[in-house]
């Protein structure tokens, strides 16, 4: 089941005594645990029905039987231990294995007789980011369990989810804020959570953030994004683009990965280039790349910015550029960096194209600058 169907789930049936939790996503994961925590801490009567009064959560916590586990510190003999323990306080305990893809194999195995016959009074949670279906235990797990898949959600759905995320923190945003507020959900839900969190308390009441209140509020000053970066690298604008750099440095951002969202920019003008050269259209162009309509026309310039011999020397400055943050000089990322953004501003829109026939294209680089990328 999906994460959303998990709490009707359990004021149908009840909670089940064996769930595994899957998916890359944190946020989502983390959301499904508390969904079981707090079903699990709901008191009830006899009967079954909840109890009502100021003082039912404190009762609950007071007599709440919950033990969390870790994958690569426990072993089978705790597990089964704390599962199968009688609990005198609750009719239910609540027992969580995270980090569950840490478990050692020979552990896994031994908890195989518990997953096809689960104590009745425990609701045991697996939780994972990912786990590998070839192994015996995880098979049967999954034959057993109530699975809740907490993948990424699709381009399609991130919208969605952001617009319910901000109307219910009482935020009203405006299009362009909301799009960039999807754009970041593509790092992790999390991160666009928390910079919703930040704007519920940052903006007056009665108040639509625009996209400069989510920079200001995400510590950046309007004007040094990577979009930003790479269309005065286009330009040729060394000082801007040094700027530019030192400003994501400034505010924690790893080289790294400022490193990765450049190239992925590159990337996609440099498909955008080709698609042109398809006769596409400049809007349909800029949807097939996955740029957001605030920001359409800003890229189609950018496009026209790069000339493919600039992008064939960005391929080979990545590449440089990844090993040197990887390497010996990687105590001096600003430097490396800032190394990166002079060559390639030094390279005017109509520089020559001596490089083309011996660079590859993003398609063919090298194993180093796509793991960059995926960072």
């Amino acid at each position: 089941m999906k994460p959303h169907e998990l709490q009707s789930a359990i004021q149908r049936d009840g909670l089940a005594s064996l769930y595994l939790v899957v998916g890359e996503e944190a946020y989502l994961r983390n959301k499904v645990v508390m969904t079981i925590r707090t079903a699990a801490k709901s008191p009830s009567d006899d009967s079954g029905e909840e109890v009502s009064g100021e003082n039912s959560a404190d009762n609950a916590d007071q007599f709440f039987n919950y033990d969390v586990l870790y994958g690569d510190e426990t072993d089978a003999l705790e597990v089964l231990t704390i599962v199968q323990e009688m609990s005198f306080f609750v009719a239910r305990r609540l027992v969580i294995m995270t980090w569950a893809e840490k478990l050692p194999t020979r552990e896994g195995e031994a908890l195989i007789p518990y997953f096809q016959n689960p104590t009745d009074t425990t609701t045991l949670v697996i939780v994972a980011a990912k786990l590998d279906g070839r192994l015996k235990w995880v098979q049967q797990l999954k034959k057993q369990a109530i699975i809740v898949d907490c993948a990424p959600l699709y381009e399609n759905q991130r919208i969605g989810w952001v617009t319910q995320q901000a109307s219910q923190a009482g935020v009203t945003l405006d299009g362009n804020a909301l799009q960039m507020l999807k754009e970041l959900s593509a790092d992790g839900l999390y991160v666009t959570h928390t910079e919703i969190e930040k704007l519920s308390a940052y903006l007056p009441a009665g108040a639509v953030g625009t996209i400069q209140d989510v920079e200001a509020i995400r510590g950046m000053e309007p004007g040094a994004s990577v979009f930003d970066l790479s269309e005065a690298m286009g330009d040729g604008e060394r000082g801007k683009s040094l700027q530019i750099v030192a400003k994501n440095l400034e505010i924690g951002e790893a080289p790294l990965r400022i490193l990765g969202a450049l190239i992925w920019q590159v990337r996609r003008i440099w498909k955008a280039k080709d698609l042109l050269k398809q006769g596409i259209g400049q809007s349909q162009v800029a949807r097939q790349v996955g740029i957001p309509p605030f920001r359409a026309s800003g890229f189609i310039r950018q496009v026209q910015q790069w000339t493919e011999p600039k992008l064939c020397l960005a391929w080979e400055q990545f590449c440089q550029a990844d090993s040197a943050l990887k390497g010996s000089a990687s105590a001096s990322p600003k430097r490396v960096l800032d190394a990166l953004v002079i060559s390639l501003c030094g390279v005017g829109k109509n520089a020559g194209s001596t490089r083309t026939s011996k660079t590859s294209r993003p398609g063919s680089a090298s194993r180093t600058v796509r793991s960059t990328q995926s960072k």
